[in-house]
C-alpha cells in the first residue's frame, strides 16, 4: 500500500505525521521524502547515509559544428531554453524539460543530449523503517524529474509512505500520483480551511481517495469538521494542541516520543482504517 502525506500549506505537521506513521508501522516500510526543494525527515533520525544516488537529466549541448543559424532548434523549443546567435546557441540548461525536441528539430545534428545534475538521493537505515530522501541541487527549479527517479525506488509490495511537498502545485501532484490513499494534515485555522479545500479540489482531479488528520485540535474548533462532513471526508484522527509535542519536535524529537498513546491509532490506521476505505472505495466504484 501506497500511502502519500500531504497538505494544502506548509507547517500543518505532514512530516511530523509522516514519521510518526513510519515509526508506528507494525513491520519494516519504506518512507520518501519527496520534498526535494526542502527535504527534512532526515532531521529528525541518528542514521547516516550509507548510500548516496545521483539523478541526471538530458539536456542539449551545442556542438557548432553544422550549424547554419536556421533557428529550428529555437524555434522548436516552448521553454525558452534556447538562444540563437547567427551560427551559434547558447543553452539554459537549468530550464530545459528534457523532452529532446531540439536536438530532433536541428536539421545539420549540431545539437546532442548531455547528463545534467539535478539533485540526489540519500538512503538512510532509520530506527524501524528505510528513508530514502530527494535532495535538489541549489539553483535547479524543477522537482518533478527528482520525484519521479526517487519513486522509482517504491516497493512493489508492502508499506510506503510518501512525505509530500506542500501546496497543490506539479511536485504534490507528481508525488501523490499512482498513490493507493492520500492523507491530508491540516489545522483547524482559515487558513488551513482554505489550502485543504485546493488539496482535496486536486485529489477530486486525480481521482485519488483521501482522508485528513487534523494536527493541533482544540476543543470546540469545528471549522475542519463542518468541512469535512460537507465533503463527505473521513476525519481520520486527531492530533491535540499541545506544547509538549511542540518542544520535542523542536527538539529533534518525533510525534511518539511525546505522546506514545498515539502508537495504537496510527496502527490501527495503517492496518484497518485505510485497507477498509480503500476496500469500500473498490466495490462502491
Amino acid at each position: 500500500m501506497k500511502v502519500a502525506v500531504a497538505s494544502g500549506k506548509g507547517g500543518t505537521g505532514k512530516t511530523t505525521v509522516s514519521l510518526a506513521l513510519a515509526a508506528a508501522a507494525e513491520s519494516p516500510c519504506l518512507l520518501l521524502d519527496c520534498d526535494v526543494e526542502e527535504p527534512n525527515c532526515h532531521l529528525f533520525t541518528s542514521a547516516e547515509p550509507w548510500r548516496t544516488e545521483g539523478v541526471d537529466v538530458l539536456v542539449p549541448e551545442f556542438l557548432g559544428d553544422g550549424c547554419d543559424g536556421c533557428g529550428a532548434c529555437v524555434r522548436s523549443c516552448r521553454f525558452n531554453v534556447l538562444a540563437g546567435f547567427g551560427r551559434k546557441v547558447m543553452v539554459f540548461a537549468e530550464m530545459c524539460h528534457s523532452c529532446g525536441g531540439c536536438v530532433l528539430a536541428c536539421p545539420h545534428g549540431a545539437l546532442r543530449e548531455i547528463p545534467y545534475s539535478i539533485g540526489r538521493l540519500e538512503f538512510r537505515h532509520a530506527e524501524g523503517f528505510e528513508l530514502i530522501s530527494g535532495v535538489m541541487n541549489v539553483g535547479y527549479a524543477m522537482a518533478p524529474p527528482l520525484i519521479r527517479q526517487l519513486k522509482k525506488h517504491l516497493p512493489a509490495s508492502g508499506l510506503a509512505l510518501l512525505d509530500c511537498p506542500p501546496g497543490t502545485s506539479c511536485s504534490m501532484v507528481t508525488s501523490v500520483r499512482d498513490c493507493d490513499f492520500v492523507v491530508l494534515v491540516t489545522e483547524p485555522t482559515p487558513f488551513g480551511l482554505h489550502d485543504l479545500r485546493l488539496a482535496v479540489d486536486t485529489l477530486a482531479e486525480l481521482n485519488l481517495p483521501c482522508g485528513v488528520i487534523v494536527n493541533r485540535a482544540e476543543a470546540g474548533a469545528t471549522l475542519i469538521h463542518d468541512y469535512c462532513q460537507e465533503a463527505e471526508l473521513p476525519i481520520l484522527l486527531e492530533i491535540p494542541l499541545s506544547r509538549q509535542i511542540a518542544e520535542t519536535c523542536s527538539a529533534g524529537g518525533g510525534l511518539l516520543d511525546a505522546c506514545p498513546d498515539l502508537k495504537e491509532p496510527l496502527q490501527a490506521l495503517l492496518a484497518q482504517t485505510l485497507p477498509g476505505l480503500l476496500a469500500g472505495r473498490s466495490v462502491a466504484s
